[in-house]
């Protein structure tokens, strides 16, 4: 089942989807905002304000959202979370 997470302003991003969730502050985050507007890959929610998060997704999407990494990060957590089943708890335990 498609999960979907409120991005800001009544955008959403799929939560299956997102490898990364970046501040734009520093140099590497600026590099990779510039590569995926030359790319074609930049989608800005943004709504005309202040970045202050970028997504990354599973497609190489750069998502910018004027919302915080922060409560982005909150926002997922609170949607994917859900109970171990015996599948998890056997990943879990190849990991270590």
């Amino acid at each position: 089942m498609l999960k979907l997470v409120n991005a800001g302003f009544g955008n959403m991003i799929a939560a299956d989807k997102v490898v990364a969730i970046i501040s734009p502050n520093s140099a590497p985050a600026k590099r990779l905002k510039d590569e995926a507007k030359e790319g074609g890959r930049l989608v800005d929610i943004t709504q005309g304000r202040r970045t202050r998060s970028i997504v990354v997704t599973t497609a190489n999407q750069i998502i910018l959202s004027a919302v915080q990494v922060e409560t982005l990060a909150g926002r997922f957590h609170q949607e994917t979370e859900r109970p171990l089943d015996a599948q998890d708890i056997i990943k879990l335990a190849d990991k270590t």
